[in-house]
């Protein structure tokens, strides 16, 4: 089934607004996280992970195989855009895993998120990294969609709003991580 533009503008303003909710949510998050900074209990000298970097760059690699997705399949080239999104779906899993290894290796540090060992630092940390993590586990969602319509050979270099609606919110997941990522690196 074919959709009109008309539909089509409609998915993808949906999309948009959805982005726009999510970007204002963490922006309250973050203006949050700022505004508290000036309690006398924040801490400063804790120290992330370093396999938040690490997480870092596979997200960042993950948007790059989700874009040569939608490259390959435009051209009609499946075998490549086949490896290419279940690269994708796999970096996504391991970004995830990193995640919880950083919670991890927090937590072993002797950072709580709640309890009487707990800071309210370490709760706007924790906070901020898991509602990104619950993002990318929708993002795998629309993932496996894709990745179901995909191996259905429903898309073509003429019928991509599928595969164009979750490349965009790939990549915007993968660009409010390195925003997260970078203000809590940087801003403490």
């Amino acid at each position: 089934m074919a959709l009109d533009e008309k539909h089509k503008r409609a998915r993808m303003m949906m999309m948009w607004f959805g982005i726009i909710s999510m970007g204002m949510m963490f922006a309250g998050l973050t203006s949050a996280y700022v505004v508290s900074k000036n309690r006398p209990d924040w801490l400063t000298d804790y120290q992330l992970p370093d396999v938040f970097i690490w997480s870092t760059v596979v997200i960042f690699i993950s948007s790059i195989t989700f874009h040569l997705t939608k490259k390959f399949t435009a051209e009609g080239d499946m075998k490549k855009a086949n490896v290419a999104i279940v690269t994708t779906f796999i970096l996504g899993v391991l970004f995830i895993v990193m995640q919880f290894i950083g919670f991890n290796e927090i937590v072993e540090a002797g950072y709580y998120f709640t309890g009487s060992a707990s800071s309210i630092t370490m709760s706007f940390v924790y906070l901020l990294v898991l509602a990104h993590v619950v993002h990318v586990v929708a993002g795998l969602i629309v993932l496996l969609v894709v990745i179901y319509n995909h191996f259905k050979k429903k898309y073509s270099k003429g019928n991509m709003l599928g595969l164009r609606l979750g490349v965009t919110f790939w990549h915007f997941v993968d660009g409010l991580w390195l925003y997260l990522f970078l203000f809590l690196y940087f801003f403490r």
